[in-house]
């Protein structure tokens, strides 16, 4: 009996060591949430302005074009596809939903005859593919969260690179972007879209925003080709942001269920533990009693 109570309170410590952590990445996510939603909510409107100024120009002057306004662009069938993950475990079903996400739009595009090119962001993602043998174009891994601002920009420098390029081997037709929208603290989203070719559709069609008139200086074509870098740019930068405050909120539930589970844990093996100590217990006086009646029956008595 000794030896099993020795067992349940071994598991019991392990189990309370456990919680401490748990508690603690809990408390330091949830800490986190508030900031990087913050963050979100500081490049949201500086986003939102340039698709603004480029559904305008390309509202009010028709004949304008650029490479990633056209729809139809296809010169090698790639299509480049943006993958967010987490750069570190502990985040629950984070980078599993963004990674399924990704695997359902890449099997749709193979279906569609268009070769999909992998670009991950986080470990999590660049050895899911690795480890399948299906080695990334390109990786950014590891990152810090400070650091995510000049990540968007050298990812959007890369990606834009690769739209641009004549090189058959590299270029790409189309660019997705796979992440976790920030809903809430309780609701995220792993969302699939895509950033180029920006539909002109989408700013010109039925149901289109009313757009204000400008005068573009020196024209509305080199206008839009400086708009639609800066807003790759700070849409990534956004995306990311929104990933990193996703990533948060998933790793705070994440712990809260691991601490929850680990309690349960604790209070099973202290039932347990105990149980064993009153089995002991209850053994040793039975053995007192028989021993007592043994000598009680042989008439000595001990002195």
């Amino acid at each position: 009996m000794g030896a099993q109570q020795r067992v349940y309170k071994q598991r019991i410590r392990s189990a309370q060591g456990m919680k401490k952590i748990f508690k603690a990445k809990e408390m330091v996510a949830a800490s986190r949430i508030a900031k990087a939603h913050a963050r979100v909510e500081a490049t949201t409107p500086y986003a939102d302005a340039l698709t603004r100024a480029i559904g305008s120009v390309a509202t009010h002057s028709s004949e304008v074009s650029h490479p990633f306004l056209d729809t139809d662009r296809k010169q090698t069938g790639r299509a480049g596809i943006l993958l967010i993950t987490a750069d570190r475990g502990m985040t629950g079903p984070y980078s599993h939903n963004v990674i399924r996400e990704a695997e359902q739009l890449a099997n749709t595009l193979r279906d569609e005859g268009k070769e999909p090119v992998m670009y991950v962001v986080g470990r999590k993602g660049d050895s899911y593919y690795r480890f399948r043998n299906r080695e990334p174009q390109r990786s950014w891994t590891p990152y810090k969260e400070n650091e995510l601002p000049s990540l968007g920009r050298e990812i959007a420098a890369a990606v834009t690179e690769d739209l641009v390029t004549e090189d058959p081997t590299v270029h790409l037709d189309e660019l997705y972007v796979v992440s976790t929208r920030f809903e809430s603290r309780f609701v995220q989203n792993a969302r699939s879209v895509r950033m180029v070719p920006m539909g002109l559709g989408d700013v010109r069609g039925e149901n289109a925003p009313t757009y204000p008139l400008y005068e573009f200086v020196p024209d509305a074509e080199s206008v839009i080709g400086e708009l639609l870098p800066r807003y790759i740019e700070s849409r990534i930068i956004n995306i990311l942001l929104q990933a990193m405050a996703s990533e948060h909120a998933s790793t705070q539930r994440a712990m809260k269920t691991a601490t929850d589970n680990a309690e349960t844990q604790i209070n099973k093996f202290t039932r347990l533990a105990n149980s064993a100590r009153q089995a002991e217990i209850t053994q040793e006086i039975t053995e007192i009693v028989g021993g007592a009646d043994a000598l009680s029956g042989s008439g000595r008595t001990e002195r």
